[in-house]
């Protein structure tokens, strides 16, 4: 059993933990621990922070319970209780109120019993009726009566006091009212203040975007109102109980076209409704739901491990949204929820398309090449086919494929030789659809009617082009390439110098197919030597040169012959093929740091390109290049664009690869918010896909851009997330790391206790990882974090233990120099934290020139002042003066070292009697 003590403690550590299960967790346990032991005052603060951990963690009807039991001891034990205990009651009565019109099982009259009571405890404290009126237009706007206009006028004309909602909410609930009768022009200029101000209330501004997301649609305000939608629901996707406004977006994209946008935020969020927080919270999402799927026809949602189709899952939403606003119909009797419903259910488009980022779900529209005349097509049977085979060597595939069939259409029954001929080309189709098997018994059937028609070089071509497709399986690469170096040594016996040529260069992509690059170049270079001067055979040889000098890191050469390629295939009017040899140009190049060069071959990949694997290549090779150039912008759009594409075909596990990608560019860019959102879609796809590496990348890059939004907790939770999956002697390095890191944002945040049990657990890690260093680290900030926290006995206990290894670490290198000088500055801290200033004073000497000696200027005037401090603490006024003066005089100007250093020096000169010298550097230095 806890000590009452140790329960107090455990209850504020669940006031500074993140709404949610967790938080509800932890204050469960402190009542049932309180309730045993008759702990009376604890109880009671229990229980009231249960009653605001239920509301805002997604179980308000929990609150009712706690509420009134608060309410009932406070009326019979009023001696036991403060103004703070009142002040706080009253603010749980909008709980009350609020939460009771959401369960159509709770009688309206009982709250409008708590109405009243609210209102008579209101009156008797003196306090403003502001709050009063706001939660009476909660229920008459709920139930649709016309006294809700009455009560929003009271409510506005009220004085504020300190019951009233913060000044983020209050508007948000009027914007609601607004918004409700069209007067959108009102609610925005309503929020405008608000959304210009600071705020520091949990729900916002996520609230007031959301209610302002119809009004900036309906008034043309397109950039606020996806910026509204994107900023909102980041922050509240990770709440139960936010499920009725993530409702609202579902909705928003409904009707913003953006239906694939709405579908991943209503799959994120379907197992919600197993333990919705609300019947009204269901019943809304449910509706809204239904009306993002009714656009939705023909696709498939995935709910739990089964696909459902969107519209059986769109009636049933549609049918347990109606039964649901039934159901309050009833209770309120009124028809007013079910109006609302069927309004949802029917809200019209009111964007054909919204933007809503890089990261834009639609496929974007392509950027197409002007369109090709085709030539006039052969005449003759043979010269047909040739144009044909050229066609798709160019990649013009579709040419190719009309060449061939006008050959099928006037030739029905052709001569042998070209019979055989037709055979191969069939085969080389099938090669391209990646229909191996077939392709390959297509070839040795064309081989065969060669060699029946008498002409045995383009049989062993068709034997060549069959083995070869296997030489890219690791089982049967070897014995493949032995047929293919045999059919070719017979080739180079009969063949004339093209198809000579021709046949090193298929038995060199062989070689390049397995792997063997060096025999690959050697064969291309062999190649080049021996062909004649044709254009399209020199093309494709210096394209395959360029591709195996790449793979062989030989960037200079690469992107020369890539070159080459380029100018060769020119004389075919730029076909689509060459897009291949921009795309190795363009990678030799960025390996070389010349960007510029490499962004234009990426882009001329983009502009011939027809084939869509290709085009994304150039694309995401281009966003590469442009991210590494220090043009992140550029970088997003190529990113956004791929994984549009990549969405748009279903491809989820390339998407998410992309969406990492896109994260970290929209970081680059100072686009927090973006990068936010696109690193979250890629770990839920991931997490679906059970790709728990990729997932953890991707929550590690997501933890960095929390923190620099100043989302500490979801960063926290990430990173203690990502070490629980690093669980294993084997990580324990990458598990250290995600928990100190997770300890630097609770300490960001003033979470010190947290910090420190989360620098402990770092620390042990470390050590069994066997990385001292590391582990010195780890336990300076376990000690500093815990005299912040106050707990002097064990900071001095950890700060030992960090002396003794400090002992054990030799060596003059700045790092370890520095780690070391560190630790005597927060020990200095730790010890003047325990009221153990002499000792302290002993500590710090010499620290400041340590921290000199590696050119640690900042830390040593930091150093300085600390000095200064405590011999202002050990009341040595007159030794602390030169020290503090030195800081003065060294500290950058409007700086806080520059302004503590003033206030510590004027201290001293008061404590030596000179106030006037005090009163004129304060004045002096604007204090």
């Amino acid at each position: 059993m806890k000590t009452e003590e140790e329960l107090w403690s455990l209850l504020r550590e669940a006031y500074s933990m993140p709404f949610g299960s967790a938080q509800i967790a932890l204050v469960e346990r402190v009542i049932q621990h309180a309730d045993a032991e008759d702990y009376d005052e604890l109880r009671f603060a229990a229980r009231m922070q249960a009653t605001n951990a239920y509301v805002h963690g997604g179980e308000p009807a929990k609150s009712f319970v706690t509420f009134s039991w608060c309410r009932a001891e406070y009326d019979e034990h009023p001696e036991r209780h403060d103004r703070a205990d009142e002040h706080l009651l009253l603010w749980h009565f909008k709980y009350m109120v609020s939460g009771m019109t959401k369960f159509p099982q709770v009688p309206l009259q009982r709250t409008y019993d708590v109405l009243d009571d609210m209102e008579g405890r209101f009156r008797a404290g003196g306090h403003s009726l502001h709050a009063v009126y706001q939660y009476r237009w909660v229920v008459a706007e709920h139930i649709g009566d016309p006294a809700a206009e009455e009560w929003f006028e009271k409510w506005s004309a009220a004085p504020r006091d300190d019951n009233s909602d913060c000044v983020g909410c209050d508007p948000t609930s009027k914007v609601e009212h607004l918004a409700a009768r069209a007067r959108d022009e009102e609610a925005v200029a309503l929020a405008g203040p608000v959304l210009g101000g600071r705020l520091t209330c949990v729900e916002q501004p996520q609230s007031i975007l959301t209610e302002l997301l119809w009004p900036y649609l309906r008034t043309g305000r397109l950039d606020e109102a996806a910026d509204a939608h994107r900023r909102a629901y980041r922050r509240l996707r990770a709440n139960l109980a936010d499920l009725s406004s993530i409702a609202d977006h579902i909705a928003f994209c409904a009707v913003t076209g953006n239906e694939s946008r709405g579908l991943e935020i209503l799959e994120r969020h379907l197992g919600w409704l197993s333990t919705p927080p609300s019947p009204y919270a269901e019943m809304w999402f449910a509706a809204s739901a239904a009306r993002l799927l009714q656009r939705l026809d023909g696709v498939s949602v995935r709910r739990g491990s089964a696909e459902v189709p969107a519209a059986e899952l769109a009636a049933e939403f549609a049918a347990t949204a109606r039964e649901l606003a039934a159901r309050f119909d009833a209770r309120n009797g009124t028809g007013a929820v079910g109006a609302r419903i069927e309004r949802r259910l029917a809200d019209p488009p009111l964007v054909g398309h919204l933007p809503l980022g890089a990261a834009d779900s639609r496929r974007r529209p392509a950027v197409t090449r002007p369109s090709r005349v085709p030539a006039p097509l052969p005449v003759e049977p043979d010269a047909l086919l040739a144009h044909a085979e050229t066609m798709l060597r160019l990649l013009r595939t579709d040419e190719a494929k009309a060449a061939w069939q006008a050959f099928d259409e006037r030739f029905p029954e052709p001569a042998p030789a070209l019979a055989a001929r037709r055979l191969d080309g069939k085969a080389l189709v099938l090669a391209g659809d990646e229909e191996s098997a077939a392709a390959e018994a297509t070839f040795r059937a064309a081989a065969a009617a060669y060699r029946a028609a008498g002409i045995e070089v383009p049989a062993l071509v068709a034997e060549v082009r069959a083995a070869a497709l296997n030489a890219h399986d690791e089982e049967r690469a070897t014995p493949a390439i032995g047929v293919i170096e045999a059919l070719t040594e017979r080739m180079l016996e009969i063949a004339d110098a093209e198809m000579r040529a021709a046949a090193i260069l298929r038995l060199a992509n062989a070689y390049t197919r397995a792997g063997r690059l060096d025999d690959a170049l050697v064969h291309l270079d062999r190649a080049t030597m021996e062909a004649p001067d044709e254009p399209l055979l020199r093309a494709e040889i210096a394209a395959r040169r360029a591709h195996c000098l790449l793979m062989l890191e030989r960037y200079d050469e690469s992107a020369h012959e890539a070159g080459e390629a380029r100018r060769r295939y020119a004389q075919f009017d730029d076909p689509p093929i060459a897009a291949m040899g921009c795309i190795v140009q363009g990678h030799a190049l960025a390996n070389l740091d010349r960007f510029d060069p490499a962004t234009e071959a990426f882009t001329e990949a983009v502009r011939l390109s027809e084939d869509r694997a290709i085009k994304l290549s150039a694309l995401i090779g281009r966003a590469r290049t442009r991210r590494a150039a220090g043009d992140p912008l550029g970088a997003v759009g190529d990113f956004g664009e791929a994984v549009a594409v990549h969405v748009a075909a279903g491809e989820d596990s390339a998407a998410a690869m992309l969406r990492y990608e896109l994260s970290a560019a929209h970081r680059a860019a100072g686009q927090l918010l973006d990068a936010a959102e696109a690193g979250e879609s890629a770990v839920d796809t991931f997490d679906r896909l059970g790709s728990q590496d990729s997932a953890d990348r991707a929550r590690y890059l997501l933890a960095s851009i929390y923190r620099e939004l100043g989302e500490h907790d979801r960063a926290v939770t990430l990173l203690q997330l990502i070490a629980s999956n690093l669980d294993g002697f084997d990580n324990l390095p990458g598990r250290a790391q995600m928990l100190e890191e997770a300890g630097q944002a609770q300490y960001e945040t003033d979470r010190d206790a947290q910090a420190a049990q989360s620098f402990a657990a770092a620390a042990d890690a470390y050590r069994a990882a066997d990385l001292a260093f590391d582990e010195l680290r780890a336990r300076r900030w376990q000690a500093i974090s815990l005299r912040w926290a106050d707990e002097p006995d064990p900071a001095l206990a950890a700060l030992a233990e960090a002396d003794t290894l400090a002992t054990t670490l030799e060596g003059d290198e700045p790092a370890l120099v520095w780690e070391k000088a560190m630790l005597a500055y927060d020990g200095v801290r730790v010890l003047i934290g325990a009221n153990r200033a002499p000792e302290a004073l002993d500590r710090i000497a010499g620290v400041a020139d340590t921290f000199r000696g590696i050119e640690a200027f900042g830390e040593a005037l930091q150093t300085d002042l600390l000095h200064g401090e405590l011999l202002l603490r050990l009341e040595r006024a007159g030794a602390a003066e030169p020290m503090l003066r030195s800081v003065l005089g060294a500290a950058p100007h409007d700086s806080q070292l520059r302004e503590n250093a003033v206030w510590l020096l004027s201290e001293a000169l008061e404590m030596l009697g000179r106030s006037d010298e005090a009163e004129e550097l304060r004045r002096e230095n604007g204090l």
